[in-house]
């Protein structure tokens, strides 16, 4: 996941970048679907929601590299972006959590920091602010992530494999999850620069 750049630079919807983002939204479900099929009496398909994943990740990476070389960074495609992480994220959490691979309490801390952002990027609304920008640090946070889950998805079995996945996927798991905090410590200082700055600006008018 690359940090794309600020600047619009068209507001054309049916891009090839806005396309793929569409594509990682639609995999979202998909990919839910897959990992809780055991759960429901299916057969186990985690073979097929690792290569959804995979390919959530190349769309990813091509969405925001295409998006600066052809000059077709818009507006929605900001949106779709982060979004499409957000709800991997998430799915992935809800998934690997209901199948007892991901302990509740490493869920609790992660969706805890979603609702801080929430928070965050309502105070910035009701100050006519846009929502914050994703920076490198979450973006970096982000890619910790989704490299932990499919490897702790791939330790859900027996063999060497899967205690080598365990162990890598527990290592990226931690730095994700205290990048993912930092980086929400960072957006508070942040929204609570912009609001004492909108406040010392209305005292000296």
């Amino acid at each position: 996941m690359e940090v794309q750049e600020t600047r619009v630079q068209t507001d054309r919807v049916l891009t090839i970048p806005n396309i793929l983002s569409m594509a990682r939204l639609v995999g979202v479900p998909l990919f839910l679907w897959l990992i809780l099929r055991p759960e429901f009496g299916g057969p186990k398909s985690d073979g097929w929601a690792l290569l959804v994943l995979a390919l959530s990740g190349v769309t990813d990476y091509l969405d925001g590299k295409l998006a600066r070389r052809w000059n077709q960074i818009s507006s929605l495609g900001r949106l779709l972006d982060p979004a499409a992480d957000r709800l991997y994220i998430l799915s992935t959490l809800v998934g690997l959590t209901w199948r007892e691979i991901l302990p509740l309490w490493l869920t609790c801390v992660l969706l805890a920091r979603e609702l801080v952002l929430l928070v965050m990027v309502g105070i910035l609304r009701r100050h006519g602010y846009p929502p914050p920008q994703v920076n490198f640090l979450g973006k970096a946070a982000t890619f910790n992530l989704m490299y932990a889950f499919p490897l702790l998805l791939l330790s859900d079995g027996s063999g060497w494999i899967a205690s080598l996945a365990a162990i890598f996927g527990w290592a990226f798991a931690g730095w994700g999850t205290t990048l993912y905090w930092w980086a929400g410590v960072l957006y508070v200082v942040q929204v609570r620069r912009l609001v004492r700055a909108d406040a010392m600006a209305e005292r000296t008018r």
